[in-house]
């Protein structure tokens, strides 16, 4: 028999949870209405790819080569459906569009690889969300130059339309890494170093795949791990894409599955983002994370790979705390590094900034006697705009100073999330882009002035810096990890 008071007690707790759920529903569906105002989806938000991989369709049979094949086969369709679907005016989908890929010209939208006669290693680099393969092309080179065999996949979901991104899950991602690594492994031999690189959301990958290694000898384990704004942590909002498409399956709120429905006018990477998406990675995030945690409490990351890892500070993708906290404090001493780029602290932008902004460092840094080297990359003073790093040995609390002969440019405040795989003579974001490349179009040079109000883009997306100008340092810290 219940008592009284507890039956008392459970009614109200039912009332509340009932409230809660009504709320809730009550708020979706608003977003639902909200979203109906989106710009219209075009057939590239609907196109579906009936060849493109996903995880529980594979086997341990399943090589690269029958990836590429099925890449192959995702393409002639895209092309197929977009012959009959595309859109005068519409920039990257048109017929005949300008931009991406000439005739002859490698498609940088697929999977790339190369492998030298007697390889001194392999490296696996892994792109972006919403992304290519083309963000990690020049790292690649790197490699390359090096003597390395590299493979770069188009990760599944990518590199086509964005509605590739609306059904894909995070272990289709986690499947390809997996099959590019045995290939390879095979191609440089047992008795050469593989390194695995990741930018973005495919550093989550890098990570994730490093740990399987760790449990599991069958796997080809990385001898080092590169990482380029790395997505360990994601805002906030993310944990909320799960319920943002609630009402998508009804063709009337069709458009509440995307968060942007944008132009498509960047020939390597989608504007427009479905929730899913953001759904997929912050599954995966909050997956490593856990792990990573649970691994250093047992002791089981003593074994983990050194880790070279770059960010900037101010990161409106991903949490740079994480970077720090998540990632590296569980770290064990086996040679990491942290390279933190500061914000431009120069006397002309500092008092712009917000006092958040300008406090960010410091915050990353915290007192914690630190098991890895941390380099902080910013200004060699207030009074000028040159830069230097203050670099922190493993266990010390003071910095040595060193100047890196490299400089902000005047107008830049600060690093962004996807400015650092890219040099400046980018040909895509570059600010002092090359010419012996045309893609089309040069956002990193892309000034629209104009009335507020009329760019379906927000000022924000066209302003953000999209090409690193340190770099050169950067890709020297790769190159000197390479044995």
């Amino acid at each position: 028999m219940i008592l009284p008071w507890l039956r008392r007690l459970l009614r109200r707790a039912a009332w509340v949870i009932l409230f809660a759920v009504l709320a809730g529903l009550g708020l979706l569906l608003a977003r639902a209405f909200e979203a109906r105002g989106k710009p219209v989806l075009m057939p590239w938000h609907r196109i579906v790819l009936a060849h493109e991989v996903h995880a529980d369709a594979l086997d341990a049979r399943f090589t690269w080569a029958d990836y590429l094949a099925r890449e192959r086969q995702v393409f002639d369709d895209l092309h197929a459906q977009l012959a009959t679907a595309a859109v005068a005016g519409e920039f990257r989908y048109e017929k005949d569009s300008r931009l991406g890929a000439r005739a002859g010209q490698r498609d940088w939208n697929r999977s790339f690889e190369s492998t030298p006669a007697e390889p001194r290693g392999g490296v696996l680099l892994l792109h972006g969300l919403t992304d290519s393969p083309y963000s990690v092309r020049t790292l690649a080179a790197t490699y390359e130059r090096a003597g390395f065999a590299v493979i770069a996949p188009r990760l599944p979901g990518h590199g086509t339309v964005p509605a590739g991104l609306l059904d894909v899950r995070w272990q289709d991602w986690r499947a390809v890494v997996r099959i590019a690594m045995r290939e390879l492994r095979a191609r440089v031999g047992t008795d050469k170093p593989i390194h695995i690189l990741g930018y973005s959301n495919g550093g989550a990958l890098a990570l994730d795949y490093a740990l399987d290694a760790l449990g599991d000898a069958r796997l080809p384990a990385p001898q080092r791990i590169v990482l380029v704004s790395p997505m360990i942590g994601l805002r906030p909002f993310a944990s909320l894409s799960r319920w943002l498409p609630l009402f998508g399956g009804f063709a009337y709120f069709e458009k509440s599955r995307w968060i942007d429905i944008l132009p498509e006018f960047n020939p390597y990477k989608y504007n427009s983002f479905p929730a899913n998406g953001a759904l997929q990675s912050y599954l995966l995030t909050a997956t490593l994370r856990a792990r990573i945690a649970g691994l250093a409490a047992s002791g089981s990351l003593a074994r983990m790979p050194p880790v070279l890892a770059f960010q900037s500070v101010l990161d409106s993708t991903v949490s740079s705390a994480d970077v720090v906290h998540a990632l590296f404090d569980r770290l064990p001493a086996n040679g990491s590094e942290l390279v933190l780029y500061d914000v431009n602290r120069a006397n002309l932008l500092a008092p712009m900034l917000r006092s958040a902004a300008a406090g960010q460092v410091d915050a990353l840094q915290g007192s914690t006697p630190r098991a890895y080297r941390l380099d902080v990359v910013g200004n060699l003073g207030p009074d000028t705009l040159e830069v230097g790093e203050k670099r922190y040995e493993p266990g010390a609390s003071a910095a040595v100073d060193h100047a890196l002969g490299l400089a902000f440019p005047a107008d830049v405040y600060s690093l962004s999330h996807v400015a650092l795989p890219f040099p400046c003579d980018d040909p895509l974001y570059g600010s002092a882009p090359r010419t012996d490349e045309d893609v089309g179009i040069r956002l990193g040079t892309l000034v629209l002035r104009g009335e507020r109000g009329a760019l379906q883009v927000s000022a924000e997306q066209l302003q953000r810096l999209t090409c690193n100008p340190f770099f050169a340092d950067l890709e020297a810290r790769v190159a000197a990890v390479l044995p």
